[in-house]
């Protein structure tokens, strides 16, 4: 092994370090989901926006919340409604009776990590001022373009149970999620334990950062520093192009899913301490990553659900050698 392969190995363990310990701080809020903080933190490394959807009282704030601390990150949360408005969330000119002026306020959507919680109770006017900054990382206001900050990440929450009086997001705002997640319910020995850890103050409030803005910047770049081999780069569209004809979509997932397939392998495989994609990786996040990018046939009841899909779709694949 030459300087420069010692070199690279060295900053790919250092890396998978500091990823490691990211996740552990994590879990000190969140016990129990080791393979979903893995896959939120994965997601924003990837530079990819988060979708959690699940009943009430899982960890979904709890997730975000953390997950911002735990990098050392500026953090908001948008309590979406029916009344909110899209100044609400990117800001706008306020008036000053003194002078007769207007100043750009800044909303809350100008943070690192941007809590949107229950996405889905706001209208589709506040949903679609989002589309902007998820997609190009700035927002237009009163005719100027401003930059948001860098890194910048959307979680977002629903609740699929109750949806009365809910807005549900349109397929072209899904496509901007680079993943979809459900956290489930907790263990028994796991639920117990939140009984102990949380007698007096919840865990959150003793949370600290476990990593810098640098050591994180130097995460993202060793992410997308991780090979794909033709073959693996064959195996992933292969999948997404199977999504296109099976008889069971409508509508399958469009290049997007295959460029986000892609990132989300590197990106777990960077955490992981691994240069290289894993065929195994791959099918791992195959259905976070396109299950909320397709259209199934029928609807209701008759509906097949989407991840059962993509995993059958997995089935049929070969794996590259």
């Amino acid at each position: 092994m030459d300087l420069t392969q010692s070199a690279a190995s060295a900053a790919q363990h250092s890396c998978a370090h500091t990823a490691q310990a990211i996740v552990h701080n994590i879990e000190k809020v969140l016990q129990g989901k080791h393979r979903q903080v893995e896959l939120a933190l994965a997601a924003m490394v990837a530079g990819g926006h988060l979708l959690i959807e699940d009943v009430p009282g899982l960890g979904k704030t709890m997730l975000a919340r953390a997950l911002a601390v735990s990098v050392g990150l500026s953090f908001k949360r948008i309590q979406f409604t029916a009344d909110l408005m899209p100044s609400d969330i990117v800001g706008g000119p306020v008036y000053n009776p003194k002078d007769g002026s207007f100043t750009l306020r800044p909303g809350p959507v100008f943070a690192n990590v941007v809590l949107a919680d229950e996405i889905n109770r706001a209208n589709p006017r506040a949903q679609s001022a989002l589309l902007e900054c998820m997609e190009e990382g700035q927002i237009t206001l009163d005719g100027q373009t401003l930059p948001l900050p860098a890194p910048f990440a959307v979680l977002a929450t629903q609740n699929p149970i109750d949806m009365a009086g809910t807005y549900p997001l349109p397929e072209a705002q899904l496509d901007r999620f680079l993943i979809r997640l459900s956290l489930g319910y907790p263990d028994a020995a796991t639920e117990a334990g939140l009984i102990q850890s949380q007698q007096y103050a919840h865990p959150i409030s003793q949370l600290r950062p476990v990593c810098g803005a640098g050591e994180f910047e130097q995460l993202v770049a060793a992410a997308h520093a991780v090979s794909i081999t033709p073959e693996v780069a064959q195996f992933i569209a292969s999948i997404v192009a199977a999504t296109r004809k099976h008889a069971d979509i409508r509508f399958g997932a469009s290049p997007r899913g295959t460029l986000g397939l892609a990132r989300m392998a590197r990106a777990l495989s960077c955490i992981r301490g691994r240069s290289y994609v894993d065929p195994a990786v791959v099918r791992e996040v195959a259905a976070p990553v396109l299950a909320h990018r397709i259209i199934v046939q029928g609807q209701g009841a008759q509906a097949k659900d989407a991840a059962d899909i993509i995993q059958g779709i997995l089935m049929l694949q070969r794996t590259p050698v």
